[in-house]
């Protein structure tokens, strides 16, 4: 597979880290010829640039028109949970192991015994689309995922309230929409992601310019959503305290630190990863010569 891809004239990767990840295991891999200062491989006589381009969002314009408030929408979610509370966080996740579900559960729960005020006040949403559950494993996950969330809302919930509430069901875009808009904090706490574009669609749909990303640093996005709060996703004490800063934090401080993930993603769209890969591409195309083929004597190629 690794012969296959040095095949190709660029190999992307989201992250700086992962690029050089490649370049390593090809350099122990094969007999090559590395150039770390362009970042390329030469193997056969052909060579491969490897380079970062982080995947990434559309960002539409701002609806025109009314639109509820993050507050009117918060608690119309709510209340067709059947539940009351003032504050809402939400994750969008595939039920797989490598998206630090179970960690940031226990976070939450974390959260509820280190700030007992917070309890019958703020409610986590998460949304599990199942994946891949006819294997076994990731049936397994789903029902720890399940049983994790019931345990927790055994301990502190209410008959009005809960502190999780857990949606295993896929869900469109134009469903997801609302909890973005409406959610006061959006946990991505992945164990590992080469990007992870659930954060950069919550970033994406508050034209508010309001709500608090909580991110892993093992998520690539972590390298260009700067103003997220990041976290170690194994490392519950410091998710717990992540979230209540999230709930205290200034409003001036919430606006600015949204207004530049914002400015990011916008200036860093799907369209300008697809341009910059094409332009890229066609780059090296221009800059490299045609390669005469094997075996074709010179008054052949005349």
């Amino acid at each position: 597979m690794l012969d296959g891809l040095l095949g190709a004239d660029v190999i992307g990767f989201h992250t700086q880290a992962h690029c050089n990840n490649f370049l390593e295991t090809t350099e122990r891999a094969f007999e090559s010829r590395i150039d770390w200062e362009h970042f390329t491989a030469r193997r056969h006589n052909h060579v491969t640039h490897v380079r970062p381009f982080p995947i990434s969002v559309a960002f539409g314009e701002p609806a025109h028109g009314p639109r509820p408030s993050a507050d009117a929408l918060r608690a119309d979610l709510l209340t067709a949970f059947g539940i009351s509370g003032e504050f809402l966080g939400v994750g969008v996740d595939r039920v797989d192991y490598t998206k630090g579900i179970l960690e940031r559960f226990r976070g939450v729960e974390r959260f509820f015994e280190k700030w007992t005020h917070y309890i019958g006040r703020f409610t986590f949403v998460q949304i599990g689309a199942p994946s891949r559950i006819r294997i076994k494993r990731y049936g397994d996950l789903l029902d720890e995922v399940r049983s994790e969330a019931e345990r927790i809302n055994m301990r502190f919930g209410a008959s009005n309230w809960q502190p999780i509430v857990l949606l295993t069901r896929h869900h469109s875009h134009l469903e997801i929409d609302p909890y973005y808009r409406a959610a006061d904090v959006c946990l991505v706490t992945a164990l590992h992601d080469g990007m992870n574009l659930v954060a950069k669609e919550f970033v994406t749909a508050r034209d508010d310019e309001d709500g608090v990303l909580i991110l892993s640093q093992f998520a690539g996005a972590s390298h260009q959503l700067r103003d997220a709060l990041i976290v170690n996703p194994y490392d519950t004490e410091q998710v717990a305290d992540a979230i209540r800063r999230s709930l205290e934090m200034n409003p001036d401080e919430r606006r600015s630190r949204m207004r530049r993930m914002r400015s990011n993603v916008r200036d860093h769209n799907v369209y300008r990863w697809a341009s910059d890969m094409v332009g890229d591409l066609a780059e090296i195309r221009l800059e490299t010569p045609r390669s005469r083929p094997r075996g074709m004597a010179d008054d052949e190629r005349r």
